[in-house]
């Protein structure tokens, strides 16, 4: 697959794409008009002017602060999605050699748009506004990140703004951006200067290393990869931590700070420290209180409304033996509703007993009113890497589609406990497979298949939730998902619900440390080889990888990847596409679908973005049927979710991806926008 390269020195970030580029570009945007072309919400294929629209912003990582994914813009719309083509191009010049790093980074972010200024963050830890209109650069600060640092995702997914208002609207700082870089800062910049708020923390500051319960002893245990968020003048932020390195790794806390000042006001240990607590005897031995992360690495949601942040927690430490930590460990993968003004407790869902899997609550919750059995109910969705999805009533955590304890298999493994239920949804079934029979084993080739078969044939092999084991255990849903990080969009118009959800299988697998050595280990920084950590405070090294066959594709019947939608009336599925072009295998490949690590948004206009895949496309569906309407072929994986926007300037609607994913996404520092083409009246 073509990368794109610079024809020159990128001496000025603004710098378009070399003429040759643009032209390829662009006609990989275009499709050719189907048979359905119209004239849609008062638009054609193209934009005219002079009639403008008013602006509608993107102003928050999941276009709000309640996470629905879903804009009220519809220039673009299923009629004329088709003709979209790449408007303007912004790289950050975080690709040339200069900014080298010991590990890859990844380009994630998700920009923002707010009053007419559109806000990214690099890996690096870099600001930058930009002018949402031309791309054109405004200003940049730079945090300064150590680029020796080694953490398992460097990237930084976005940003969050807010406006001070007991503050004019000239004053500095008055509107701020709030950015958590993955060396675990939080910081606060004046959104028109680019300059620190320097009455926030330490001169717009704060290390959020420090206060711990368990403090990070190396650098690469604790950072940064979500946006924080706002609730009532406080900056609420969580934290990403290394999975597997320790049973004691860092802790997960969740804490409030003052907007303007930086002071902490709250703290929420997710797991619990005062006997008193109800849930405080979940977690049994004489370690498990320091267990480790159970941390809010994903994006959490807000509504402010009824003083509500809620807060997707994900597996304590270590993910795949859970010896030290025994009970079913409340709070640890659960949604955890907190009273937003003090911290308190509010109500709990567990999403997975006693996590051996890695099965984190990675999604955001999306607050959203669905209208079920006659009436509008606002609840919480929640796809997890289950592939369960989990739809709660938003005051108490009551399920409002059933969802029943069922029993799971057992552990083999000397000194582990698996809990003997896990919570299963009555009436929307799995949104993946739930494990792996003989049926579903598949390749394209007999070779191919003969050698997943003899893989897959000695490994344990109970269904889905079946716990690690010694001589090694199959997992599907993989530890990727099931529903990754880039969580559901909510359809209003449709009531419905989108999700990208992965279908491939892994294997697990502990090794007596005692047997260990370094000798037999073939490592791998990519997702398609096998990854090795010793978990200390353990008796064993956790080995684990996708399950493929010689040839680089799923040893399971594709296809791999799916995008799916759900009515939020009844939970049936009203359509399911494969998502993506898996980027090997032979004839028929094309609709094999593959991994999605981001998600999707969809719009008034009746059209769904979804990036994220590994063929490095972006791609337009309709809202109502999943039909495919356009596709961009993009310099590197778009490893994030797009967002959109109508320009206060020149009243077209936008649709933007950052293109860098890196590892086998491709690396790249691309900022891209498409529009539709615009025509004189």
């Amino acid at each position: 697959m073509r990368v794109f390269q610079p024809k020159r020195r990128l001496l000025d970030h603004r710098l378009a794409i070399a003429p040759c580029v643009c032209t390829l570009l662009l006609s990989a945007c275009m499709v050719t008009p189907s048979t359905s072309e119209r004239a849609y919400n008062g638009y054609s294929a193209a934009v005219t002017r002079p009639s403008l629209p008013a602006a509608i912003d993107w102003p928050a990582y999941g276009f709000d602060q309640v996470g629905t994914r879903f804009s009220p813009a519809s220039q673009i719309n299923a009629g004329n999605a088709h003709s979209l083509t790449l408007a303007w191009t912004y790289r950050t010049g975080e690709a040339r050699p200069e900014f080298k790093t010991e590990r890859q980074t990844e380009f994630e972010t998700t920009p923002i748009v707010v009053d007419g200024s559109m806000y990214i963050s690099t890996p690096l830890g870099r600001v930058i506004a930009l002018d949402p209109t031309t791309g054109a650069e405004r200003w940049v600060f730079d945090a300064h990140v150590d680029r020796a640092i080694d953490l398992g995702d460097f990237a930084t997914r976005g940003v969050t703004a807010w406006k001070d208002p007991s503050a004019t609207p000239d004053a500095l700082c008055a509107m701020r951006i709030y950015v958590a870089p993955v060396d675990a800062r939080l910081i606060a910049i004046d959104a028109h200067t680019g300059k620190a708020c320097t009455d926030f923390g330490e001169n717009g500051s704060i290390d959020l290393t420090v206060g711990l319960r368990n403090e990070p002893r190396w650098k690469s245990a604790y950072g940064e990869t979500s946006p924080p968020v706002i609730m009532d003048g406080l900056v609420v932020i969580g934290s990403s931590i290394g999975d597997n390195g320790a049973t004691d790794l860092p802790s997960g806390e969740v804490r409030a700070f003052d907007a303007r000042t930086g002071a902490r006001r709250w703290t929420f240990d997710p797991i619990p420290q005062n006997p008193a607590d109800p849930h405080y005897n979940s977690w049994l031995g004489a370690n498990a209180h320091r267990t480790g992360a159970a941390n809010v690495w994903s994006v959490m949601a807000v509504d402010s409304a009824r003083d509500l942040v809620f807060l997707p927690t994900t597996s304590p430490s270590p993910d795949y033996f859970g010896g030290e930590r025994l009970g079913d460990n409340r709070y640890a993968n659960s949604i955890v509703a907190l009273h937003g003004s003090t911290g308190a407790i509010a109500w709990q869902f567990q999403t997975v007993h006693h996590d051996l899997w890695d099965y984190d609550n990675a999604s955001p919750p999306a607050l959203v009113t669905i209208t079920k059995d006659g009436r509008k109910r606002d609840v919480v969705i929640e796809a997890t890497k289950t592939g369960q999805l989990f739809v709660l009533d938003r005051d108490t955590g009551e399920p409002v589609f059933p969802v029943e304890e069922r029993p799971v298999p057992r552990s083999d493994v000397p000194g582990e406990q698996a809990w003997p239920t896990q919570p299963f949804n009555t009436v929307i079934p799995p949104l993946s497979p739930q494990g792996i029979d003989s049926t579903e084993i598949w390749s394209d080739t007999p070779a191919t298949l003969a050698a997943c078969r003899a893989m897959i044939r000695p490994l344990r092999n109970d269904g889905v939730y079946t716990p690690p084991s010694l001589r090694g255990t199959i997992q599907r849903p993989s530890n990727v998902g099931g529903a990754a990080w880039g969580g559901v969009a909510f359809d209003a118009h449709n009531n419905t619900i989108i999700v990208p959800e992965n279908r491939v299988a892994s294997m697990v697998q502990l090794i007596d440390s005692a047997e260990y050595s370094r000798d037999h280990v073939a490592g791998s920084d990519s997702r398609i080889g096998y990854e090795y950590t010793r978990m200390r405070g353990t008796p064993y090294v956790m080995r684990r990888r996708i399950l493929f066959g010689p040839d680089s594709v799923p040893c399971v019947k594709p296809p791999f990847g799916t995008l799916v939608a759900l009515d939020m009336s009844t939970g049936a599925r009203r359509w399911e596409v494969p998502l993506g072009i898996w980027p090997t295998g032979g004839p028929g490949h094309e609709s094999w679908g593959g991994f999605a690590l981001g998600g999707p948004i969809v719009t008034a206009g009746g059209v769904v973005f979804q990036a994220g895949t590994l063929d490095r496309q972006v791609r337009a569906y309709d809202a109502k049927s999943g039909k495919e309407l356009w596709h961009a072929q993009l310099p590197s994986g778009a490893r994030m979710t797009p967002m959109t926007y109508i320009s206060a300037r020149d009243g077209r609607q936008y649709m933007v991806v950052t293109a860098g994913g890196g590892k086998e996404f491709g690396a790249g520092d691309y900022v891209m926008a498409f529009a539709l083409p615009v025509t004189p009246r």
